[in-house]
């Protein structure tokens, strides 16, 4: 058995609901006096200072216990361990061997760059995560040698006796000793968003899950209402949240286990079997082959293959030039080998990702790991919670139907739910089962929902009706409304808070009521929230007439029980009032305009009241029975959690992305639906779904859950929204997209979604709202919590993909040119047999390094093209690889290739005589002049090259001249677009201006360079340049004329910009081709087919 005080070991043995130090059963099923008896806590006093310093001693901090920290160390090691930086160590070695130390310093130098850049930017962003954690609340109140005291959270032992109140975060698992009005919010652990009433004096059984423990409350659990006490008896990793983080940390063994019999027997060679593949993976993982993210496992073996080619290629020119090993010889083989080393490659990667983390930052997500600034750019799926993230996670008041009056409506018109002044209000005399709740015009809206009228007027027109509702509303009611520094603040049960609210929209708040000078009522007793009768009332004297009331307000079937009587308009008179005796006819009025307000989306409560008999004397010992009965009903209000006014939008932009998202919610369905269609999820239009594919569309958890993994991969489509959706449920949506070849983002932030986060491609976790245990189960954090910034991310995630594209074969490129050039080079011979380099190898890591290096970083900050969210996601079974990326690559480089050599031969045989000389590739000589300067002539075209290329390449299909289609600057527009990436800008002038230095500069020409300057060459050079715009225009022009025909085809000929936006999104949903189960693979094209219109709408 680990020791109690050994979070790491004995919270993988850990039961749930037991101590750290067990106890002879769970918290839970104990009483608490027995559970304060077995930890040797004292129920008056708490603990001794000397006993609370053992107990930490030995048990160790109240914290998760697994945080290491930021270690520079490793971080070193991984920029040093992989393939990419051990290639060029080898080159480096090999110059240096051969003595070449310009060479060798530049690679060296390349290298260090590399460390450099890189140790800082994941040492940042290390350390930026470790300001995130912060789970626990930072102090606890705990009773100790008999005083109360404040203590840092983390210095909290089992044992200890703990007061919180409302407002504050659990500091650890307590076992309630006394609980007054008691409740917390547990979301974070069970995913339950409303909050949990709690009983000191209940027994459970051993068996009782988590969520039931109506006896405890659990560590980072926040109290929403009223106040308690109790004894911690679990801490750190030993908690419930505590033991999901330990598990989720447990890390996989990199040892490959050994395969043995039935019997538990191996023979030797299973032994040898399980050494040699963990042997190999660890190379693997040295190398960077088999671990990092897509891109960088891809880089690291196009490294190897690089280093591969470049061996080949040395091994030619040894051969061409019959394997003397003479220095000049090895001088070209490792020009040719360097040519095919793209060395700035690993360091403009590193910076370009450190660049768009910063960026990322700005757009409020942070970024925990790099796999994920490349998989944003390939997500498919979002599938994302409601609360808090499509929703602002607070309660507003959105509608009110009071009989015989009417039905008010409240519009809000800014992001803030608590203010009360902000938004308007329509009021309709009609009933809401009477009234078109989804108007297709604002003027639709005013001829079918009312019209929008004053606060004044409202009252006037509401009479007493109004404001005996407002009483109940507001009276009935523990939350804090209030006004501070101009900012509207508000404390208590969400639920409360919203109904607060609208009743201090007529200036009715409870602080303007009760407790202040000349006050209208007074408190005289509570009886709170009950989770069995489903009410809660309140007994207030009203002070100018001494009279007691009773204010109740509840679910609505529950107070339409203890409810005989309800306002009517010209009925009985009861207590100076208008009222009728409670019918069947008149509660199924009730329970109609009630479900009309749920398939709004709306959580819907009714409210009631009545005047207390004097004989009864009310107070706090008064028998609820007696004050809960006889009510007046007085109507019904219908709360619901507001979408942020940007999801909506972002919705739709990821739509236009081709990026569905799916709604996984805890909400009831109709909750759900009405919410996803109010963002956009689901189409307003559902008359125009089929049943079979709306029942796909929407489903519930029990309705997924029930399907096997084959039922769930023949349904049509996969649910757009899941209402009462539990962990298990957003796990098996995950599997489900993966099974269809998605690429999914997983919004979380609660415990229960950790399972979620990991199993995502990419794990999205709240900054604000979510716990450590999701953040570190996440890929990114969002610091807003806010679905646009998901939106923002992926935009940013597809800018960095299409530039890392860019600046990739921008680099592989001039590779192949270089070595086409050098290869072909080879036919150049000399009178001595030996082969003529046309390029001299400083020349060719001057390229690399200073003219490309820089142009190569600016296009990795080239902002994101125009149509970047009108495209659909990029595959990362390709990456960057894509097939246009390979065939670019080639063309490219052998068109660079061939202007170079003829620029070589030019200057050689059309105006040299065909002269090279004799030993050119060592020193300068008279018979070396024209070698020198056809050699300085073809330098200077491939600088030039490399750097038009850049521009070029800012987009890979729309001409140099013409980036901007809309632009009516048809002459200058292309000075714009260059002087917009004003980093690229300068990098090429910086470029063009370092080559004069090498050509003029006496001795470094001809001593390092080896090439001389050049005079009347510079016509070649400019020919060559006009030749090579027109040959990279000329193949773009070909592609775009090829995929707009290749589009048409697939598309058709109506534009899809033309189309309704649900159309556009929907219109695969709205067919009836889906009959039967087999069907997914034409559900696949369909949506293939969506992509193809975003695709051929996005680039032209």
């Amino acid at each position: 058995m680990a020791k109690s005080g050994d979070p790491k070991k004995g919270a993988r043995q850990h039961v749930s609901g037991q101590s750290n130090r067990p106890l002879s059963r769970p918290a839970h099923a104990l009483t608490f006096e027995q559970v304060a008896a077995e930890l040797d806590a004292d129920l008056l006093s708490g603990l001794s200072a000397h006993e609370a310093s053992v107990r930490l001693q030995q048990y160790g901090r109240n914290d998760l216990g697994e945080e290491e920290g930021v270690q520079p160390i490793k971080i070193i090691i991984a920029q040093i361990a992989n393939a990419m930086t051990m290639v060029l160590i080898l080159a480096m070695a090999v110059s240096f061997g051969i003595k070449s130390w310009i060479e060798g310093g530049v690679v060296a130098a390349v290298i260090l760059l590399n460390v450099v850049v890189g140790f800082f930017q994941e040492y940042t962003a290390e350390k930026t995560m470790d300001s995130l954690r912060s789970l626990s609340s930072p102090t606890a109140n705990v009773v100790r040698d008999g005083e109360t005291i404040v203590i840092p959270s983390g210095e909290v032992v089992p044992g200890d006796l703990v007061e919180v109140k409302m407002g504050d975060t659990i500091p650890a698992d307590i076992r309630l000793i006394e609980a007054k009005n008691f409740e917390t919010d547990e979301a974070l652990l069970t995913g339950e968003s409303m909050p949990v009433r709690k009983r000191e004096n209940l027994v459970f059984d051993d068996a009782t899950g988590p969520g039931d423990r109506l006896n405890v409350a659990y560590s980072s659990s926040t109290v929403t209402k009223g106040r308690a006490k109790g004894i911690v008896y679990a801490t750190g990793t030993f908690t419930e949240i505590g033991a999901i983080a330990s598990a989720l940390n447990q890390k996989e063994s990199r040892v490959r286990p050994v395969k043995r019999k039935p019997n538990g027997k191996a023979g030797p060679h299973r032994y040898l079997e399980a050494y040699t593949l963990t042997l190999g993976d660890a190379i693997g993982r040295f190398l960077g082959v088999n671990v990092g993210t897509p891109l960088q496992r891809k880089l690291s073996k196009l490294a190897m293959l690089l280093f591969g080619i470049a061996v080949l290629c040395a091994i030619i020119v040894l051969a061409a030039n019959k394997f003397h090993t003479t220095q000049e010889v090895i001088i070209y083989a490792v020009a040719t080998g360097l040519s095919m080393i793209p060395a700035s490659l690993v360091v403009v990667l590193t910076i370009t990702m450190a660049a768009g983390t910063k960026r990322m930052v700005k757009r409020n997500v942070i970024v925990r790991n790099l796999k994920s600034l490349e998989a944003l750019g390939a997500v498919t799926d979002i599938c994302s919670d409601k609360t808090g993230t499509l929703t602002q996670g607070k309660m507003v008041a959105r509608n009110a139907w009071i009989p015989g009056l009417g039905t008010y409506t409240v519009e809000l018109t800014s992001n803030e739910p608590f203010n009360p002044t902000k938004g308007n209000i329509r009021f309709d005399s009609r009933e809401p089962h009477q009234i078109n709740w989804r108007p297709r015009s604002d003027s639709e809206k005013d001829a079918h929902q009312g019209t929008i009228q004053t606060i004044a007027d409202l009252i006037a027109n509401g009479k007493d009706r109004l404001e005996q509702f407002l009483n109940v509303a507001s009276l009935a009611n523990v939350a804090t409304v209030f006004e501070k520094e101009g900012e509207w603040h508000a404390r208590g049960d969400p639920t409360e808070i919203a109904i607060q609210v609208f009743a201090s929209r007529f200036g009715a708040n409870r602080r303007n009521k009760v407790n202040v000078d000349h006050a209208e009522w007074t408190d005289v007793a509570e009886f709170p929230f009950d989770s069995d009768i489903k009410r809660m009332s309140v007994i207030m004297k009203h002070n100018p007439t001494g009279e007691h009331h009773a204010f109740t307000k509840g679910a609505v079937e529950r107070i339409l029980r203890v409810c005989s009587h309800y306002r009517s308009v010209d009925d009985n008179d009861i207590e100076g009032q208008t009222v009728s005796p409670m019918t069947e006819e008149f509660r199924s009025q009730v329970i109609r305009n009630m479900e009309v307000f749920a398939g709004l989306g709306l959580r819907v409560l009714a409210l009631a009241r009545r005047k207390l008999d004097e004989s009864l004397h009310a107070n706090e010992d008064t028998d609820r029975n007696d004050v809960e009965r006889d009510l007046i009903f007085l109507g019904l209000i219908g709360l619901y959690d507001p979408p942020r006014p940007e999801s909506a939008p972002a919705v739709r932009e990821c739509h236009e992305a081709g990026i569905s998202v799916h709604m996984l919610t805890g909400d009831h369905p109709a909750t759900a639906q009405a919410i996803a269609m109010e963002v956009g999820i689901l189409p307003k239009q559902m008359e125009r779904v089929s049943a079979e594919m709306a029942k796909c569309m929407v489903m519930t958890a029990g309705e997924f859950d029930a399907l096997s993994d084959e039922e769930i991969d023949k349904l049509p489509v996969l649910p757009l929204v899941i209402a009462r959706c539990a962990p298990s449920t957003k796990v098996r949506m995950i599997e489900a997209l993966h099974r269809r070849g998605k690429f999914c983002a997983m919004t979380g932030d609660g415990v229960n979604d950790s399972p979620s986060l990991r199993r995502a491609d990419v794990g999205i976790a709240m900054g604000q709202a979510g716990s450590d245990v999701a953040k570190d189960a996440s890929d990114i954090v969002l610091t807003d919590d806010n679905f646009a910034s998901i939106v923002a991310a992926i935009e940013e995630g597809r800018r960095i993909f299409d530039n890392i594209q860019k600046f990739v074969l921008h680099v592989l490129a001039e590779n192949i040119a270089q070595a086409c050039t050098l290869l072909i080079g080879l036919v150049f011979k000399d009178a001595s047999g030996l082969s003529v380099f046309a390029l001299a190898p400083v020349e060719i890591v001057w390229i690399i390094m200073v003219t490309s290096g820089m142009p190569d970083m600016g296009l990795g900050f080239e902002r994101a093209v125009p149509d970047i969210m009108r495209r659909p996601p990029q595959s990362l079974k390709t990456g960057i690889f894509t097939k246009e990326f390979l065939i670019d690559m080639v063309v490219y480089g052998i068109w660079i290739a061939a202007l170079c050599l003829c620029s070589f031969v030019l200057r050689v045989y059309a105006w040299g005589e065909g002269n090279l000389g004799s030993n050119c590739n060592d020193a300068w000589s008279e018979s070396c002049e024209t070698v020198f300067r056809a050699r300085a002539t073809t330098f200077a075209c491939l600088t030039w090259f490399a750097l038009f290329l850049a521009w070029e390449l800012v987009d890979m299909r729309r001409s140099f001249f013409r980036m901007q289609p809309g632009s009516t600057k048809y002459f200058t527009q292309w000075f714009y677009d260059v002087w917009r990436n004003q980093f690229l800008f300068w990098a090429i002038i910086i470029g063009f201006i370092t080559l004069f230095p090498t050509l003029y500069i006496p001795v470094i020409n001809h001593k390092v360079f080896k090439h001389s300057g050049i005079s009347w060459e510079w016509g070649i050079v400019f020919i060559c340049a006009g030749l090579f715009f027109t040959g990279v225009e000329a193949w773009k022009w070909g592609k775009r004329v090829y995929l707009r025909r290749a589009a048409k085809k697939r598309t058709g000929a109506k534009s899809w910009k033309d189309l309704d936006i649900e159309e556009r999104v929907f219109g695969d949903y709205f067919t009836s081709g889906y009959e039967s189960g087999d069907t997914v693979v034409a559900a696949s094209g369909a949506i293939e087919d969506k992509n193809a219109r975003i695709a051929a709408n996005g680039r032209d």
